[in-house]
């Protein structure tokens, strides 16, 4: 019986000979995709370093008036996302579908648990009129480049945020996916190519949490 037989219909793309040449396409592509969303944020990083090495106390002040608690609590949450992850593309590999999808479901509500906390961390911010560039007025931190902290820690926050509502999009895909039984122990390289964006998410965090928080 050749690799394909039992497969869903419309998993194997026309174009491609066969599965495996089309698994080995689509981490190519996925690799690359990843490469770019580092460069981005090699790029954000970059610039947070330029900027900490002209405003040291600013930068260090900054963090100081950051809620740490929450910033600790968002990295237990995603890290423990990136578990629930896992263990989807794990029970779909292991034809239990029902568990990939429950563990889908339990991500997304990590990654709904995140952005809450997050935005709490936000309204703070806006009620401490602790804002990026010309709209920085915090008081309990005025010197200079403290506005450049704050835009920097939005910026960085920010666009992190907006991947994970992206990832957000990506898994509630995957999880209709699977409950219609698309991933299986014959195919489930559309999961686990999910399962990478997330674990990227997952990961920027962790250089975000110390760069920002833990200064």
């Amino acid at each position: 019986m050749s690799p394909e037989a039992g497969l869903p219909e419309g998993i194997l793309a026309h174009h491609y000979s066969s599965l495996e040449r089309q698994n080995e396409a689509m981490r190519l592509g996925m690799w690359l995709f990843l490469a770019t969303e580092i460069l981005l944020f090699a790029g954000l990083f970059t610039g947070y370093a330029v900027y900490r090495y002209q405003f040291p106390l600013a930068f260090a002040e900054g963090s100081r008036h950051l809620n740490i608690t929450a910033g600790t609590l968002n990295t237990i949450v995603l890290i423990t996302s990136s578990f629930t992850v896992a263990l989807a593309l794990h029970f779909a590999r292991i034809d239990k579908p029902r568990a990939a999808a429950i563990c889908i479901v339990l991500t997304l509500l990590f990654a709904l648990g995140f952005l809450g906390i997050k935005a709490v961390e936000y309204i703070e911010h806006f009620q401490e009129h602790a804002l990026p560039g010309k709209y920085y007025a915090f008081e309990e931190v005025n010197i200079a480049g403290a506005a450049m902290f704050y835009t920097m820690y939005f910026l960085m926050t920010g666009l992190h945020g907006l991947h994970v509502v992206a990832g957000m999009s990506v898994l509630s895909w995957l999880l209709w996916r699977t409950l219609q039984g698309r991933y299986s122990s014959l195919y489930s390289t559309g999961l686990e190519m999910g399962a990478l964006y997330w674990h990227l998410v997952d990961l920027v965090w962790i250089f975000l949490y110390p760069l920002l928080y833990l200064i």
